[in-house]
């Protein structure tokens, strides 16, 4: 159960071929993240394949979830590729800030083998980046709740998934963005996820910019739980109040 931490809240084309009629072409160049995020075929190393290419599914496929148009632009989640993406998670997890709450601070080693334990794993944990407009800024973590450790704390029901965030960028914390992308990925999950009646999270109770996201956000306070790390609150977004909050 790794700790949501919202206020963490971190090559040219081709010429066109002659004889085409296309006199004054320009040279589009796309930013390199984009170009890597757009990678469709190689899962990478650790990374399982989409479900519908593995089996069974425990969250609906997640890496085919569509984007969500958001005030801040439009935002998408993107599984993560290990390979590609473990040392930029692991600079944003050796910010102090975000360290404080997810502790993992470190070498990359560190980060990877946190990543590896879910992208190899049955399913029930999604690790994604997420990316605004084009450029990667959070990490996110869905997870079937109801499967995790957490279900013994709560009176968890089928289906439940929770939500794990961690803002990379210095620029992004304390000014709404929290809350602005745990609103559109929880608006993700009922969207997509059908039997899915709850939305939870479980930030520590001490990150307190964190729990407010989460009620900005439409999540109520539901309890405080005693977990085995960490003193947390129980916070929900029920389907039915969603478009109330």
């Amino acid at each position: 159960m790794p700790p949501t931490d919202a206020s963490a809240d971190t090559g040219p084309s081709a010429p066109a071929p002659a004889g085409t009629g296309t006199e004054d072409t320009l040279d589009l160049r796309l930013p390199d993240e984009l170009l890597t995020l757009l990678r469709p075929d190689d899962p990478g190393p650790g990374r399982r394949r989409p479900a519908d290419d593995a089996g069974d599914d425990l969250l609906d496929t997640v890496a085919g979830w569509a984007p969500a148009t958001t005030p801040l632009g439009v935002f998408r989640l993107v599984p993560v590729h290990l390979a590609r993406d473990r040392d930029l998670i692991s600079r944003w997890m050796n910010d102090p800030a975000v360290a404080a709450f997810w502790e993992l601070a470190g070498p990359a080693s560190v980060t990877e083998a946190h990543l590896r334990a879910q992208l190899d794993g049955d399913g029930r944990s999604v690790p994604c980046l997420g990316v605004l407009d084009t450029t990667p800024m959070s990490y996110f973590e869905i997870y079937r709740a109801d499967l995790d450790p957490l279900a013994r704390y709560y009176p968890a029901r089928p289906h439940d998934t929770g939500v794990h965030l961690l803002i990379g960028g210095v620029t992004d914390r304390g000014r709404g963005v929290g809350s602005t992308l745990l609103r559109a990925v929880s608006d993700l999950v009922l969207d997509h996820r059908p039997h899915c009646a709850r939305v939870v999270a479980e930030p520590d109770l001490r990150n307190t910019p964190s729990v407010s996201a989460f009620l900005s956000a439409g999540f109520r306070f539901s309890a405080e739980l005693d977990l085995p790390d960490k003193r947390a609150a129980l916070m929900i977004r029920d389907r039915t109040l969603r478009h109330l909050l």
